[in-house]
């Protein structure tokens, strides 16, 4: 089983570091076809990435922030981050037909 944390933001990894959160790749864009039964992806992905994880017996956990509309679309600091309430949620997500 293998832990992915996917994102392009450095404050994010650092956060995610300074958490205690243990990550086995980081990677800046995930092809869901590595995805295999009991792997976790963390991060912040477009839903359909996300049930994709899940369809494939992963399990996706939603690196979740309250953003101001301001911080929106910009690189943010650790201490932002906490400001903002950052905190990893697990979420099952299945697409329906």
């Amino acid at each position: 089983m293998t832990t992915y944390f996917v994102s392009r933001h450095p404050g994010a990894l650092e956060w995610a570091t300074e958490e205690g959160i243990q990550v086995d790749e980081l990677i800046t864009h995930l092809d869901t076809a590595i995805i295999a039964p009991g792997d976790r992806v963390i991060g912040s992905l477009p839903v359909n990435l996300a049930a994709e994880v899940c369809q494939r017996g992963g399990r996706y956990l939603n690196l979740s922030l309250q953003l101001t509309p301001e911080l929106r679309g910009r690189e943010l600091t650790i201490e932002q981050m906490r400001a903002c309430g950052a905190c990893v949620e697990e979420y099952r997500i299945e697409r329906l037909r």
